[in-house]
């Protein structure tokens, strides 16, 4: 199915005026409809598996903005280290120390958002209050090469709007309590939230960062 150039231009026009960033979700999509969004203008792409990113990255242009968006195991680490632009999915402190490892190795400095668990499905990773809590209260001192510049969450897989409304306000209120403290020495700058279903909603309670996939490619076979 061909990129929905229409729906491209009006759901990017939109975010642009409203100073929302748009990650593209390209995975399972073939390099040629990427492409044909690449040379629109979009340069932020979102991949949920580590070897689907490799392989994309290999054969599509360098100046693209890759994000994992998908669970992200500490083993795979490595082999998207040495480009990848931001990891939105971090859910553990033992998957930040594999990353810094993995950066320091690259010599590079990797952004990452910390997954905030939402939802009510228990499939959906994610730190909890208390957890984000103990995390953001840690000592990073040693963690030299990673930058946690954000949140990310999920909402529930609902059509009760009221319900999706509330989660959001819950993670915004999360980002606007660490964007404020004095307890990290990061900038926190993105809230990722909000997919095809229910970005505007994202957008309306303060997310700064969109992920759309079946908007723009279509739905998934």
């Amino acid at each position: 199915m061909p990129v929905n150039i229409a729906a491209y231009k009006q759901i990017s026009t939109d975010l642009s005026k409203a100073k929302v960033s748009l990650v593209a979700v390209s995975k399972t999509r073939p390099v040629e409809e990427i492409l044909g969004l690449y040379h629109l203008g979009q340069k932020d792409f979102g991949e949920n598996y580590v070897q689907e990113l490799v392989e994309k990255y290999e054969r599509l242009p360098k100046d693209i903005r890759w994000h994992f968006i998908g669970h992200l195991q500490t083993n795979k680490v490595k082999y998207i280290a040495p480009f990848v632009s931001l990891i939105q999915s971090v859910d553990s402190k033992k998957l930040l120390n594999e990353i810094n490892k993995q950066a320091q190795k690259n010599n590079c400095i990797i952004d990452c958002l910390l997954q905030v668990h939402i939802a009510e499905e228990e499939t959906k990773f994610g730190f909890n209050e208390s957890e984000l809590a103990e995390i953001m209260n840690s000592d990073f001192s040693q963690l030299k090469n990673i930058q946690i510049i954000g949140l990310m969450g999920m909402a529930s897989l609902t059509s009760d709007r009221k319900k999706i409304g509330n989660e959001f306000r819950y993670l915004k209120n999360q980002f606007d309590k660490y964007s404020q403290s004095s307890i990290i020495n990061y900038q926190f700058s993105i809230l990722s939230m909000g997919m095809s279903a229910d970005y505007k909603m994202a957008v309306e309670e303060g997310s700064n960062m969109v992920r759309i996939g079946s908007l723009l490619f279509g739905n998934r076979d």
